[in-house]
């Protein structure tokens, strides 16, 4: 695709320029002023712009804007484009630039697992093309456009995270990147502050279906509960399952740790591979069967797939292993928690923690609004079930997990504190060589990464 000049752009928001400055390159591209960062940007803002002070650094910048400017109140270096209406403008430059590539285009969500999938999918791919994707978790919508206008000629296929933090974010990654493959990892319970019930949360989720273009291909864990509840009747595209039923279409077996990974049998058409995936837990098992299949449906072989996963490098802060104070082993998932993925630290704990004392730090659980009490419970029984030998909550909601479990019987110390300052001390104390320590929270949880860093020492798992 040729670079997009001033007069282009003019065409394709149906504008009309205010100066002479035609074969501007556009570079960029903003809807808000604090999205401005590099010079050649396209602002589409409505708000008039009286002061130009803190955009100076990036100019020249192409104004698109439905605003009456005077051109004396312009700076030099401001090209304005006037619209009828800035939105419609707006969207027109995202549908005329997404439709100049005919690629692949892999839309990821769930509750878990879609960084990890993305950036497997991402690794996979990038030994044989040029890949644009999403960084690590930043799924904002803020950052779609700029995702976009990362996509250029020499771009082969692009990945891209779908966050809901609310209803419709999913539809609104789809109208800028009109994805032809949409995985849903899995759907635990989150974001019920603004999606208000698990039922609103599963359809935000379900909204993938409404935007994978119609001959294009769903890939589900057909074993997670909530996704099996979105209807997919008038889906129109193909559906891959994957998971561990023998009617998976990229089916797992025989699923076992191993040294800094998971070991597991893939069957696909018939045939059988033997896997190995860096990083621990059967839910990494998962991470990798939806990212072989996705390569799959891109032209790539599952030995390839298999090779490439070798070398993935296991994300930071996602079930890293490190060594402890006092000669302890370290498990530091601080990245985020959600029942979802408490289950699946904790089931990770108890395996590496066979004749081993297992100590689990967990904090609050976020973003669940009124549900936050009943989440909190839940994740007491998931603790109650899958075990630990001791339980420390960090967090005034955390300790509803610790009540909870104390409720339920279980028989093991349990400890709550508002905040991690006297955790070290406890730790330090009751923390040996024949102990394994889960530390579980989110990237918001400033506490739990200081308490983190003052447990670990050096990793035990390549990073």
């Amino acid at each position: 695709m040729k670079p997009i000049i001033v007069k282009d752009l003019v065409d394709i928001v149906s504008g009309e320029l205010m100066q002479d400055s035609v074969n501007e390159v556009v570079l960029h591209g903003a809807y808000r002023l604090k999205q401005v960062k590099y010079s050649n940007t396209a602002l589409f803002i409505s708000k008039r712009i009286v002061d130009w002070k803190k955009l100076e650094p990036f100019f020249p910048i192409i104004l698109v804007t439905d605003c009456d400017y005077r051109q004396k109140d312009l700076p030099r270096d401001v090209i304005v484009i006037k619209v009828a209406n800035t939105e419609e403008a707006y969207w027109k430059f995202v549908h005329y630039y997404r439709d100049q590539f005919k690629i692949p285009v892999v839309a990821i969500t769930g509750t878990s697992g879609k960084t990890t999938t993305k950036e497997m999918i991402k690794h996979i791919l990038s030994s044989e093309i040029k890949v644009s994707a999403t960084n690590l978790s930043s799924n904002s919508r803020t950052a779609f456009l700029q995702y976009l206008l990362n996509i250029e000629d020499e771009t082969e296929a692009a990945i891209i995270e779908t966050a809901v933090g609310s209803p419709g974010d999913v539809s609104n990654a789809g109208k800028y990147f009109k994805p032809t493959i949409g995985i849903i990892t899995n759907i635990g319970e989150h974001h019920l502050n603004y999606c208000k019930t698990l039922e609103g949360y599963i359809e935000a989720k379900g909204e993938m279906l409404q935007i994978i273009d119609p001959m294009g291909t769903l890939i589900i864990n057909t074993e997670d509960v909530n996704t099996s509840k979105i209807d997919m009747t008038n889906f129109s595209g193909r559906i891959i399952r994957i998971g561990q039923h023998a009617s998976c279409n990229f089916r797992a077996s025989n699923i076992r740790f191993s040294l800094n990974g998971m070991k597991f049998t893939l069957h696909h058409n018939m045939k059988k591979y033997d896997l190995f995936v860096p990083g621990f837990g059967e839910h990494q098992v998962y991470n990798a069967l939806a990212a072989i299949a996705a390569v799959y449906e891109m032209g790539i072989t599952i030995p390839k797939a298999a090779v490439q996963l070798l070398s993935f490098k296991q994300l930071k802060k996602h079930l890293q292993l490190f060594e402890g104070i006092n000669d302890s082993i370290l498990i530091d998932d601080t990245w985020s928690i959600t029942t979802t993925s408490l289950k699946a630290a904790l089931e990770v704990l108890n395996e590496l923690g066979k004749n081993k004392k297992k100590v689990a730090v967990i904090g609050t659980i976020t973003d669940l609004g009124s549900y936050g009490y009943i989440i909190h419970e839940r994740a007491g029984e998931l603790i109650v079930d899958i075990g630990v030998d001791v339980l420390i909550t960090v967090g005034k909601h955390a300790s509803i997990m610790a009540d909870h479990v104390v409720a339920l019987g279980m028989d093991v110390p349990v400890y709550k504190f508002n905040n991690s300052i006297n955790v070290y001390q406890l730790l330090k104390d009751i923390v040996d060589a024949n102990t394994i320590l889960l530390i579980k929270g989110d990237m918001y949880t400033k506490a739990l990464h200081e308490l983190a860093k003052q447990l670990k020492s050096s990793p035990l798992s390549s990073e």
